[in-house]
């Protein structure tokens, strides 16, 4: 994901959400690599739910955003990990 894409994803929270509003995280990690995604989000509540054959975890996070500037910035830090696909 370059700029540009977080730009134009920015304008698009922008036109949907009336903010502060709460936004749901969704992403995809390899097994293991939980623990690091949680420290983006320390003061909220995850959900965690393995793979079938437990080589993933799907991790769902709420958090009450006071602007889009804040749903890209923690996507932006997510882009750092390792394998990580945000839904």
């Amino acid at each position: 994901m370059d700029e540009q894409w977080f730009e134009n994803f920015k304008v698009q929270l922008d036109q949907y959400y009336a903010w502060p509003a709460l936004y749901t995280f969704k992403f995809i990690v390899p097994t293991g690599k939980e623990a690091e995604l949680k420290t983006l989000f320390h003061n909220h509540t995850t959900t965690e739910r393995p793979s079938k054959k437990g080589n993933y975890t799907s991790v769902t996070v709420d958090v009450m955003a006071p602007n889009s500037e804040a749903v890209v910035e923690f996507y932006k830090a997510a882009t750092k990990i390792e394998g990580i696909v945000a839904l």
